[in-house]
């Protein structure tokens, strides 16, 4: 699974961060491993929610799985490990959920997860 993060100039934490935020995302994610191709996370400071007394920081994470269209989650908190740990949680729900609907409630595939080449030959056969 790849990983790429990417932080604004409000984030610090460069290389180190990078480097936590991957094994977070192999830890939280290592049963959907052969589902997620890659993840990418963006940090992000949000100035204007400080002054008011909201949040601090955003994660969104975005996820790319194997032909399925892309996931994306983002959660807010004052602390970026705190809106990283949220947005991670949202990701793994939304992930097992679209991986849900790849079966029916029989554990067959369904037709959801086929393209449509593939539906047409089985519908004619």
């Amino acid at each position: 699974m790849q990983v790429q993060v990417h932080a604004d100039d409000s984030i610090q934490g460069g290389e180190s961060l990078a480097q936590w935020a991957q094994e977070e995302i192999n830890a939280k994610l290592a049963r959907l491993k052969e589902y997620v191709v890659r993840v990418e996370v963006f940090l992000t400071g949000v100035d204007a929610l400080k002054s008011t007394g909201g949040p601090g920081k955003r994660c969104v994470l975005e996820t790319r799985a194997t032909g399925r269209p892309p996931i994306a989650v983002n959660a807010e908190a004052e602390k970026v490990k705190d809106a990283f740990s949220a947005a991670i949680e949202k990701l793994r729900r939304a992930v097992e959920t679209d991986l849900g609907k790849l079966k029916d409630k029989n554990l067959r595939e369904s037709v959801r997860g086929v393209d449509d080449s593939s539906a047409e030959n089985a519908a004619a056969v």
